[in-house]
């Protein structure tokens, strides 16, 4: 996102992850959180551009109720907005101009009485949820739309294809979907940091298989909870454990 954007920050990758661990403990959470980093062009000037402006960044923590109510599973809708294609946001850079686009659809979703929006690509396949990647379960095989497809490469979407390969066994194909797949598939599901793996069980008035949470969409979401949640120790090198910033002075 920052190389598009042409944002120069002046700090590591390295000084970021302590600044945002040092965030965390300072915070005093003992529950889960949400993180939410963001760089910007921080300049107070009028105009149109990139260029020529300061950069700067800032980290936001806070406590985040379930994101998408999934209890018995979500009831999603295709929705009549299309995601904005990379050619004029790249969905890639989780760019915040681009959730005008999510908002739509998921206000436009829910205002009809859904959970969550679907949203398709200006040549009708399927992109991603507003805020989610997506996933299909055709005859036993993970499948979900490439970069291609204007979707977000999700940190959460790598995670469920390394868990669904290493654990399950699963192979994940990355490839354009038709919007009647939804309608077939044997299983769908979202997932992304906020809603974790969260299982479609209704897409348009259809149900999704059997219009229950599938096997595979199961296993995928304990295995995930699992490893969020430090109870499986062979994805330890995943984690980020708190310690004392070497940036912040700890009596600012």
């Amino acid at each position: 996102g920052c190389r598009i954007l042409k944002i120069s920050l002046p700090y590591s990758t390295d000084e970021l992850c302590q600044l945002t661990t040092e965030l965390v403990r300072r915070s005093g959470y003992h529950e889960d959180v949400y993180i939410r980093p963001l760089a910007y062009k921080s300049s107070e000037t009028v105009g149109v551009r990139l260029h020529d402006l300061e950069d700067d960044f800032f980290v936001i923590v806070t406590t985040l109720p379930p994101y998408l109510g999934i209890g018995e599973g979500v009831r999603c809708c295709t929705s009549s907005w299309r995601r904005v294609d990379d050619t004029m946001i790249p969905a890639r850079g989780k760019i915040c101009g681009i959730y005008v686009n999510s908002a739509l659809a998921k206000t436009e979703a829910c205002e009809n009485g859904f959970d969550e929006a679907i949203l398709l690509t200006h040549d009708g396949h399927v992109s991603e949820g507003s805020g989610e990647n997506i996933f299909l379960v055709i005859n036993g095989k993970l499948v979900t739309p490439p970069s291609s497809d204007n979707i977000l490469m999700g940190i959460t979407r790598d995670t469920v294809i390394k868990l669904a390969k290493n654990e399950l066994g699963l192979d994940t194909i990355e490839r354009s979907v038709d919007k009647s797949e939804l309608y077939l598939a044997d299983e769908c599901f979202f997932s992304g940091t906020a809603a974790h793996i969260a299982p479609i069980v209704e897409i348009d008035h259809r149900p999704v298989g059997t219009g229950k949470i599938g096997k595979i969409t199961s296993a995928l979401q304990k295995l995930f909870a699992e490893v969020i949640l430090g109870r499986n120790t062979k994805y330890l090198d995943w984690y980020t454990f708190l310690a004392k910033s070497q940036i912040l002075n700890s009596n600012s």
